[in-house]
């Protein structure tokens, strides 16, 4: 069986641009089942137009993507993907299931039929994802970590094979993006899904992830984060020096934004 098959995502010599400007090529990877990556660059490094890519929101410029053995399509119901993180007005009163059963409904804005079987399976991902106490109260009076929870259910609820997380940490305190790490951690090795999480703080991910794949100055790595989060591997990317510190189990990366 070929990579492009058997892998969820495949990217052979890649190169994706936007308006005359080049963000990303040489892209080659593979991300197998189940697997855990990290997606990490400076803002405008490509790693939400990476996530549109596989979705088939984007087109590369050159090179080949797969995605479980096909081109990209809008619509694969093969990927969970959810967007970054929103500000909800506190009078959204859309109700937490509602908002889970969503993720049934397509493109369609609205919950779907009621039936017994729709709500059997919205109340078996919400209380996987730990927000059954609240599963009736209006989305737009919960936290930002019971909302990603919701967003969560959400995306799995169709179960796909491949999860896109676009920074699902954004805005939430230390204690709340723990517990959405840990979380994703255990979906994936239950559900046997693969994650791309895109983040700007690779630390809180270290004891979860197999991989990182940084993005800079249009050029990409992969590898286990002790590879690639090193001073060489991203001077190499930046292009110019960079230096990497290591305290108290924590990796600083100095000279760039992160």
């Amino acid at each position: 069986m070929s990579l492009e098959a058997e892998n969820p995502v495949f990217l052979r010599e890649v190169r994706i641009g936007f308006a005359g400007r080049v963000i990303q090529e040489e892209m080659t990877f593979a991300i197998e089942n189940g697997e855990f990556i990290a997606v990490l660059g400076p803002n405008g490094a490509g790693k939400t137009t990476l996530l549109k890519l596989l979705l088939g929101l984007v087109r590369p410029e050159a090179g080949e993507v797969w995605v479980f053995g096909r081109k990209p399509r809008r619509g694969n119901p093969a990927i969970g993907y959810a967007p970054q993180f929103r500000t909800l007005d506190t009078n959204f009163g859309v109700r937490a299931r509602d908002l889970v059963g969503f993720g049934l409904d397509g493109h369609r804005f609205g919950p779907g039929f009621p039936s017994r079987k729709r709500r059997e399976l919205i109340d078996r991902v919400i209380e996987e994802v730990g927000a059954a106490g609240y599963a009736e109260a209006p989305v737009g009076e919960l936290s930002g970590g019971e909302r990603q929870k919701l967003s969560l259910a959400q995306v799995l609820i169709s179960n796909p094979g491949l999860v896109l997380l676009d920074e699902p940490l954004a805005n939430l305190d230390m204690a709340a993006a723990r517990e959405i790490i840990g979380l994703v951690g255990r979906l994936r090795v239950s559900r046997r899904v693969a994650v791309m999480l895109v983040t700007h703080d690779i630390n809180p991910l270290l004891p979860h992830i197999d991989r990182v794949l940084y993005l800079a100055n249009g050029r990409s790595a992969i590898g286990a984060p002790q590879s690639v989060i090193t001073r060489e591997t991203l001077s190499s990317l930046y292009n110019h020096p960079v230096d990497v510190v290591e305290a108290m189990g924590k990796k600083f990366v100095l000279g760039v934004e992160t």
